[in-house]
């Protein structure tokens, strides 16, 4: 199995004592972690992208391109790239462009998004957001893909002969769809053969499930093999005893539980509130990643057995010291990931993945 970290970078007063770092401080972090996580072995490094509430992660281009920086390895991506906001024409240059910085190191992950406020932000309509995903997609792949692109659709305007540039370091990077809640990302990223990122993170696991068994029978449907598939988890932390990681983590993740049910009171969708109420149930029944390195590993490899997915991405809750999140990434490198390695392989991002990013090294 490959690890990812994954940042999407939220900044709010911590649930107990109010305190918060500045954004510079919190940014800086971004990077600290990211090189952290290329030393401790991670194979990729995510950083999220939202325009609404609580977070800084408005601008996932510029991060990455620090990130490009700072780094020399591991993989960069995204989670997501909120694509159904985004002219793809600003997409394709922007991303090239770290993939560039980056020496062939870029694969995104590609989605809605898990906000409604940003749509209005952008001059755009909540109702139309898989519309504006699927025709963004698939605009985007031609411009990644093809020089002299020329596009007639619904709400893009036309393109004529347009080539973008810089072009991407050695041909297209890969997009993968992110999926939470809806179908539509799973069959799209069927119809076009491409990977998916499950969310895993606030839901039953039986939920999540549904989408990734649809995405391989529509893979098989459209006559291929299904795709790599990746899963997200529902926050990580480590101690020596069980009950020492519930005792220690249960203010963070009370704050969490008051904070979502309280920004969407009365919502009942799916995916926008944690379904478990209490940190107990969210370590026996869903995806938080919370206990002793070998409980964690051995949780891992459970929802391997449901998923089999290839990739297991983790984020570390920022409200935690930071060189106690540093504590908590090492940890988990050093005592989980040797555990689940050994049983649990798979083939991407290595030699027997043609697709994977060009510069990426082992």
């Amino acid at each position: 199995m490959r690890f990812q970290v994954l940042d999407i970078v939220p900044h709010a007063p911590h649930p107990v004592t109010g305190e918060i770092v500045s954004v510079h401080e919190r940014l800086r972090r971004v990077v600290e972690t990211a090189v952290l996580a290329e030393r401790l072995g991670f194979d990729s490094y995510a950083v999220g992208e939202r325009h609404a509430g609580e977070f800084v992660s408005s601008a996932p281009t510029v991060l990455l391109g620090a990130l490009a920086q700072a780094t020399d390895r591991i993989l960069l991506s995204t989670g997501v790239t909120v694509l159904s906001l985004l002219d793809p024409v600003r997409v394709a240059e922007d991303y090239a462009t770290v993939d560039q910085l980056s020496g062939g190191r870029l694969e995104i992950v590609i989605g809605k998004g898990n906000e409604d406020k940003h749509f209005p932000l952008f001059g755009l309509e909540p109702a139309k957001q898989y519309e504006y995903l699927t025709e963004n997609h698939e605009l985007l792949r031609l411009l990644l893909r093809d020089e002299r692109v020329s596009w007639t659709g619904t709400h893009h305007h036309d393109l004529h002969e347009v080539t973008t540039h810089p072009r991407p370091f050695s041909g297209p990077f890969r997009i993968w769809h992110g999926s939470a809640t809806s179908t539509v990302a799973v069959d799209l990223a069927a119809k076009w053969g491409d990977p998916i990122f499950t969310a895993n993170a606030l839901q039953p696991r039986e939920n999540y499930l549904v989408l990734i068994d649809r995405y391989r029978e529509q893979c098989r449907a459209h006559g291929r093999e299904p795709g790599y598939v990746g899963s997200g988890s529902g926050g990580l932390f480590l101690a020596d005893t069980e009950e020492e990681a519930i005792a220690e983590y249960r203010p963070l993740y009370e704050g969490q539980v008051a904070k979502l049910n309280a920004a969407h009171a009365g919502d009942t969708r799916k995916g926008k509130r944690l379904s478990f109420e209490t940190i107990e149930e969210a370590v026996a029944h869903g995806p938080a990643l919370v206990g002793t390195p070998e409980r964690v590993a051995a949780k891992i490899l459970e929802y391997h057995k449901a998923y089999r997915h290839d990739v297991q991405s983790v984020s570390v809750n920022p409200a935690l010291p930071h060189e106690r999140q540093q504590e908590v990434l090492t940890r988990f490198a050093e005592e989980v990931v040797p555990l689940v390695r050994r049983e649990a392989t798979t083939t991407l991002w290595g030699p027997e993945d043609p697709g994977r990013a060009k510069g990426i090294r082992p």
